[in-house]
């Protein structure tokens, strides 16, 4: 039995990338190897909270814009 995926495109930082249809936003940081702790990610130019990652579904034409915290000194 085959399975067929839905695809969308997204933008992230600024690059076209499909990703399937139904991803949520804590799913992509997933797929992407990203540790959510160390992230903020803006979704159509609103900054997301952790807390709806779970529940937020990435659409056609999204665009994510994920930031990373680098420490130093």
């Amino acid at each position: 039995m085959r399975f067929f995926y839905c695809q969308v495109v997204v933008h992230i930082n600024g690059e076209k990338k499909e990703i399937r249809a139904g991803l949520t936003v804590a799913q992509l940081l997933g797929e992407l190897g990203i540790r959510p702790g160390r992230v903020v990610v803006e979704l159509n130019r609103d900054v997301l909270s952790r807390e709806t990652h779970g529940s937020t579904t990435l659409k056609e034409g999204d665009q994510i814009e994920i930031v990373h915290f680098v420490g130093g000194g």
